[in-house]
C-alpha cells in the first residue's frame, strides 16, 4: 500500500465539497478547496483505478460534476504522471503491444489455414461443387455458418450501438429469428428440396414459370445485399479497425477484403462454411469474455439497471430531452405510437423480413442446401436458433454498460461534440462496442476482440460474396447465354464477386450518415422497405396453389414501388437531429418503418390474391412438388435429370487460347517395326495461368470428361424416424425457450 499520493483536478472548476468515499482501502486525511481541488488519502492506486471506479465507489458527487474524468494521480513527493488523453477523443491512441499483434497473427494463420485446407478438400471444379460444398455438409459447420453468417460486424457495432442508445428492445430482431430459422428447415426446405431449385430466384421460375419473376428478383437481391449487406458489414468491421489502430477508413476495408477474397474467390461455399465455424468460436470466446469484463465494470445486471438511467452526457445541448435514456430501456415491447419500436410492429411487421432473411435468403438458404440430408439440415437450424439467444447478452447489455462506462463519448447529443468524438453529428452510439474493446481488456484479450471483430466481418462478407455469385451466374448470366459453359459460368461468377466490392464501397458514405448514427436501425429501415413483398410473394406460392405468375409479378411490382418510394421520401428528407424540428413529410413522420412493412405486406398479398383470381389457374404440373401440398407428387419424367445442371460444353464453346487441346493420334509403319506414337499438341502452360487456372477452380479442366450419369442437385427429403423425433422434440424445446424469452423481457 503506497501512502500519500494525490488525486489532483486539472483547474476544471469543480466545486468544494466532495461526498466522502466509505471504501476502507481509501482513508481521506486531508482536503482542499477551489478552483485546484486536491484530495489527499492513502490507498492503493487500483483504488483511484479512473473515474469509472469512482461511480462504483459512491463518488457520483465527483463524478456528475466532473465526469470528464480530469484526474491524475501522482505520488506523493514525486512528478505528476502523464494526464489522459482528451476525453472526447473516444479511442485514445494505443499502440499494439507484441501480445496483441501475436494473436491477430495466429488468427489470420488459423482462417488462412482452415481456408486453403477446404480449398484443397472439396471439389471446386463444378458448379454443385463451388456453389452448394458438393452437398456433403454436417450439421454443426451448418449452423454455425448460419450464426456467423446472420452476426456480422454490423450486429457487435449496431446492437450494442443500438443497446447504449435505446435499451434491449433491439433484442427483438433476435428473438425473432429463433422462430424464422426453425421454420427454414422444417417448413420451406422440404419444398425447396422437392423442387431441386438451388437459388431463390429460380424456385420462383420454376413455381410460377416464366423469367420476368426471377430476373426482377436477382436484381433485388443483389441491390439489397449492396446496401444493407456489404457495405454495412465493410463500415462496421472498418470503423473499429479504423479507430483502434488509427488507420484511414477505406485503407482498413481493403486490407479486409484482400483476405476475405482469397479463399472466398478461390474455395467457394465450402471454403466460406469451414471458416465460418472456425470464427464462430472465435466471436463466442471473445464476446463471452467481455461481456465479463462489461458486467464487472458496472456491478452486475442489478448495477447496470441502476446507472444506465444516469449516463448522461456532460455537455448536452440546450433541448433538454436529448441524450436521455428510454424510460421503458429494459423492455422490448413498448408505446404504439410514440415509441421507438412499437409493439405491434415487432408482433408483425418485424415478421414479415425476418421470415425473408432466414426462409428466403440466398445467403441463408444457400447453407442449408449444402446439407447431406434434411436431418442435418434441421440440426443446422436448431444449432443456429439456440446460438441466437445470445446476442442480447453478447452485445446488447455490454452496449448499455459502455453508455454507463463512457457516456460523454458513447451517449454525446451535442452535433459538434459528436463530430469531434466519432466525426458524426449524428451520434456516436456506434463506438459503444469497440469503446470497451480499448479501454477494458488488457493486452492480449484486446488482440483477441480484434480478431473477434474481423472474424464478423470476413464470415459475413464471405458468406454475400458468395451467394450474390450464385445469383447473377445462375440466375442472371444463365438467362443472358444459356449454353454458357460450366468455366464460363465459373469464372463469371468469380468476376463478379470482385465488381460488387467496388460498388460497396461507393456506398459506404452514405451508410455513415443515416439514422441517427444507429447503424443497425439503418439496415432494418431498408429491409422493412424492400424484403416484405419478396416475402409475401414466396409464401403464395409455396402454400397456395391458386397463386400464378400474373398474381405474384403484380403484387412484388406493387409492393417494390411502395417500398422504393419510402426509401427514397427517407434519404430526401434524412431524421432530423434531436435539437432541431421535425419537419419531414407525413407518411416519413407518422409511419413508423415497422408499420410500414405491414402496409407493403397488405398490399402485396392483396395484389397477388385479386390478380391471381382474375386470370387463369397454374396447371397442376407447374406446382407438382413446388408447394406445400405437392411436394410428395411423383417426379414427373422430365424433372428426372435436373434442368439447372449446365449443360456439357461443346468443343466450340470450350476453344479458348488457354484452354484449347488438342490430341492427334497416328501410325507410322515402317518395314520389320509396327509402333504407335502419340502426339498431344496441348500449349504449355505458364505457371501464372496454371495458378490462376487452379484459384478458379478449373486447375485439372485441360480435358474434357466424359459426361457421367447426372447427379441430383441436392439432396433426399428422408429422414430417419428416431432421428426426425429427436430433432422434433429439440425443436419445441427451442420455441419454447423463445416464448420465455420474449415474456420475460416483454
Amino acid at each position: 500500500m503506497e501512502e500519500g499520493f494525490v488525486m489532483q483536478s486539472a483547474g476544471k472548476g469543480i466545486p468544494a465539497e466532495v461526498t466522502e468515499g466509505e471504501d476502507p482501502k481509501l482513508q481521506i486525511t486531508s482536503r482542499t478547496t477551489g478552483e485546484d481541488m486536491e484530495v489527499r488519502g492513502q490507498g492503493t492506486q487500483s483504488s483511484w483505478g479512473g473515474t469509472e471506479r469512482f461511480r462504483t465507489r459512491k463518488w457520483s458527487d465527483l463524478v456528475r460534476k466532473d465526469p470528464e474524468g480530469w484526474f491524475r494521480t501522482m505520488e506523493s513527493g514525486g512528478s505528476p504522471r502523464p494526464p489522459p488523453s482528451d476525453p472526447l477523443e473516444p479511442f485514445p491512441a494505443k499502440s499494439l503491444e507484441p501480445g496483441d499483434i501475436a494473436v491477430l497473427v495466429l488468427y489470420f494463420l488459423f482462417v488462412l489455414a482452415v481456408g486453403l485446407w477446404s480449398t484443397v478438400k472439396t471439389k471446386r471444379d463444378t458448379v454443385k461443387g463451388y456453389f452448394l460444398a458438393g452437398g456433403d455438409m454436417v450439421w454443426w459447420p451448418i449452423g454455425a455458418s448460419l450464426f456467423a453468417s446472420n452476426i456480422g460486424s454490423g450486429h457487435f457495432i449496431g446492437l450494442a450501438g443500438s443497446g447504449a442508445s435505446v435499451g434491449i428492445s433491439v433484442a427483438a430482431y433476435e428473438f425473432n429469428g429463433i422462430f424464422s430459422v426453425l421454420m427454414l428447415s422444417w417448413i420451406f426446405l422440404p419444398i425447396y428440396i422437392a423442387g431441386q431449385v438451388t437459388t431463390m430466384p429460380e424456385y420462383l421460375r420454376k413455381r410460377f414459370g416464366g423469367n420476368r419473376i426471377s430476373v426482377t428478383l436477382a436484381v433485388l437481391y443483389l441491390f439489397i445485399y449492396i446496401f444493407t449487406k456489404i457495405s454495412v458489414d465493410m463500415y462496421a468491421g472498418a470503423i473499429f479497425i479504423q479507430q483502434s489502430l488509427h488507420l484511414d477508413l477505406y485503407l482498413a476495408i481493403v486490407g479486409l477484403l484482400a483476405i476475405t477474397a482469397l479463399y472466398t474467390v478461390a474455395g467457394g461455399l465450402a471454403a466460406v462454411i469451414y471458416t465460418d465455424a472456425l470464427q464462430t468460436g472465435i466471436m463466442l470466446l471473445g464476446a463471452f469474455t467481455l461481456m465479463g469484463y462489461s458486467f464487472a465494470a458496472v456491478g452486475g445486471m442489478e448495477g447496470l439497471k441502476e446507472k444506465y438511467f444516469l449516463a448522461l452526457a456532460s455537455n448536452r445541448s440546450a433541448n433538454g430531452s436529448c441524450g436521455l435514456p428510454r424510460e421503458d430501456a429494459f423492455h422490448i415491447f413498448r408505446d404504439p405510437v410514440t415509441s421507438d419500436l412499437p409493439w405491434p410492429g415487432i408482433l408483425f411487421g418485424m415478421s414479415v423480413p425476418s421470415l425473408w432473411y432466414w426462409c428466403t435468403d440466398q445467403v441463408i438458404v444457400q447453407r442449408s442446401l449444402a446439407a447431406k440430408s434434411l436431418s442435418h439440415a434441421k440440426g443446422g437450424s436448431l444449432v443456429a436458433a439456440y446460438l441466437k439467444v445470445l446476442p442480447l447478452f453478447l452485445m446488447v447489455f455490454p452496449g448499455m454498460a459502455s453508455r454507463v462506462l463512457f457516456p460523454d463519448q458513447v451517449a454525446c447529443a451535442h452535433p459538434e461534440i459528436c463530430q469531434k468524438v466519432c466525426s458524426n453529428p449524428s451520434g456516436c452510439s456506434d463506438i459503444a462496442y469497440p469503446k470497451l474493446v480499448l479501454e477494458l481488456l488488457p493486452v492480449g484479450l484486446r488482440g483477441l476482440m480484434m480478431a473477434v471483430m474481423v472474424a464478423a466481418l470476413m464470415s459475413s462478407l464471405t458468406s454475400i460474396f458468395n451467394s450474390a455469385s450464385t445469383i447473377f451466374t445462375m440466375d442472371l448470366w444463365n438467362h443472358i447465354r444459356p449454353r454458357a459453359s460450366e468455366r464460363e459460368l465459373m469464372v463469371v461468377g468469380r468476376v463478379f464477386g470482385i465488381l460488387l466490392v467496388l460498388v460497396s464501397i461507393l456506398w459506404i458514405p452514405v451508410v455513415q450518415a443515416s439514422q441517427g448514427g444507429q447503424l443497425f436501425i439503418y439496415i432494418q429501415s431498408i429491409s422493412s422497405y424492400l424484403q416484405p413483398p419478396v416475402a409475401v410473394v414466396f409464401v403464395m406460392g409455396c402454400f397456395w396453389r391458386r397463386a400464378n405468375e400474373k398474381g405474384a409479378f403484380s403484387g412484388l411490382i406493387v409492393g417494390l414501388l411502395l417500398g422504393l418510394l419510402r426509401l427514397v421520401l427517407d434519404f430526401l428528407y434524412p431524421q432530423p437531429r434531436c435539437d432541431q424540428p421535425d419537419e419531414r413529410p407525413a407518411v416519413v413522420k407518422y409511419i413508423h418503418y415497422l408499420y410500414f412493412s405491414m402496409v407493403l405486406s397488405a398490399a402485396t398479398l392483396i395484389t397477388v390474391c385479386a390478380v391471381s383470381w382474375l386470370t387463369k389457374p397454374p396447371s397442376k404440373e407447374t406446382v407438382s412438388r413446388l408447394t406445400w401440398f405437392t411436394r410428395h407428387n411423383p417426379v414427373a419424367q422430365k424433372e428426372q435429370v435436373p434442368p439447372e445442371a449446365p449443360l456439357p460444353p461443346t468443343a466450340s464453346q470450350n476453344r479458348t487460347p488457354e484452354a484449347t487441346s488438342t490430341n492427334i493420334q497416328f501410325q507410322i509403319v515402317q518395314e520389320n517395326t509396327s509402333k504407335t506414337h502419340s502426339c498431344d499438341a496441348t500449349p504449355k502452360q505458364s505457371k501464372v495461368s496454371k495458378a490462376i487456372l487452379w484459384l478458379c477452380g478449373m486447375g485439372n479442366k485441360g480435358k474434357e470428361e466424359p459426361p457421367g450419369k447426372a447427379e441430383p442437385v441436392l439432396m433426399s427429403s428422408e429422414e430417419s424416424p428416431v432421428v426426425k423425433t429427436l430433432l422434433d422434440i429439440n425443436c419445441i424445446i427451442c420455441i419454447t425457450c423463445a416464448i420465455f424469452l420474449w415474456g420475460y423481457f416483454a
